[in-house]
């Protein structure tokens, strides 16, 4: 799934460059390059479908070279989750009815891959073998309020998977307090939004739970027109697949992943994701000069040099064109720190041409 906009990267992300196509790790790939390659170890490169926005095909295109016609699908209206997952399934069941299938996020950071070889590979065994959907836990450190929270039963779904065990509730994004008593409780993982199923038990779930979605999409195949691939998206309904089946669905385990891993959806998680020098600081691009620096975050242009002095908490973030300076705990004013200069833009490009 490669289609979200990343606005809360802003500057480095936006809207004709989200967050999915920037080396936002500083490793020399993109989040999307560095998925694909995740994944090339595991199942044919030819097996590998991504779906994004019709905005994105390109991109996407050019940052992995020489995909097929069928695996690059382009989302015409963005309807979360569960209408993209469909759409892919659908094209999967014309090229193998008996797939197993893996579902995630083209932006998420993995720091360990052969243990993230060996989950994925012990998950697709259980659904070969059982009516499961399995979704991948981990195990929370602090009382995040930006992840998705699964509540599992303690007892081992199967004697041979001791990670494996059943959900129990969903509960997407609690407030501090509310996910703090989850951690207490020692019975709650951080969703991963990782999911393995067989497409017949994919199917089945679609058609229980969401079948308006399944009698739309399910019918589209690589060869559908794109005005008719546009029809069926401007009826299909937006919903995500945790809302519209996960928290229905009673076959659905969780499978407490063994890698470390980060799904970087904010500055203040990039920089707990990322090394810390010896003052608490993530340099993560571009050649800084820090004095009298705590505790920040710095991602630009790796052919910029910036010097920086006595800031202690902050992000420093930018592009060619834009510099952000915005204390790490006021990160949440971003959103709208984009849409102030987005209208100024576009109030400057109208008296211009007036």
């Amino acid at each position: 799934m490669a289609g979200g906009f990343g606005t809360r990267f802003w500057p480095i992300s936006q809207a004709n460059n989200p967050k999915q196509f920037i080396d936002l790790l500083g490793n020399g790939e993109s989040m999307l390059q560095s998925t694909f390659h995740r994944f090339e170890r595991i199942c044919p490169r030819e097996n590998i479908i991504i779906v994004t926005n019709s905005l994105y095909v390109d991109r996407v295109r050019e940052q992995i070279p020489n995909l097929l016609p069928y695996q690059v699908l382009s989302e015409p209206y963005r309807r979360s989750t569960a209408p993209c997952i469909a759409y892919a399934a659908s094209i999967i069941s014309r090229r193998d009815a008996e797939a197993n299938i893996i579902v995630t996020p083209s932006d998420h950071a993995v720091f360990d891959e052969v243990k993230f070889d060996h989950d994925i590979l012990q998950a697709l065994t259980i659904t070969a073998n059982h009516d499961y959907i399995v979704t991948i836990g981990m195990r929370p450190t602090d009382p995040k309020t930006k992840y998705g929270y699964i509540q599992f039963s303690e007892a081992p779904a199967l004697p041979e998977a001791p990670n494996l065990h059943k959900v129990i509730t969903f509960t997407e994004k609690p407030p501090v307090e509310m996910a703090r008593q989850f951690i207490s409780t020692g019975e709650f993982f951080w969703n991963a939004g990782i999911f393995v199923w067989r497409l017949s038990t994919l199917r089945k779930a679609y058609d229980t739970y969401l079948p308006n979605i399944a009698k739309s999409i399910f019918a589209l195949t690589a060869d559908t027109p794109a005005t008719e691939v546009e029809r069926v998206y401007s009826l299909c309904d937006t919903i995500s697949v945790d809302f519209g089946i996960m928290e229905h669905a009673e076959n659905v385990y969780v499978l407490e992943g063994s890698f470390p891993w980060s799904d970087v959806e904010t500055w203040d998680l990039l920089y707990n994701t990322y090394p810390h020098d010896e003052n608490g600081n993530s340099i993560i691009s571009g050649t800084v000069f820090p004095y009298e620096v705590h505790n920040t975050v710095v991602h630009i242009p790796s052919r910029k040099t910036i010097v920086v002095q006595g800031l202690d908490g902050y992000i420093i973030a930018g592009d060619d064109n834009m510099l952000l300076i915005c204390p790490r705990d006021q990160e949440d004013r971003i959103v709208k720190f984009s849409s102030d200069v987005e209208l100024n833009q576009m109030l400057s490009s109208f008296h211009k041409k007036k």
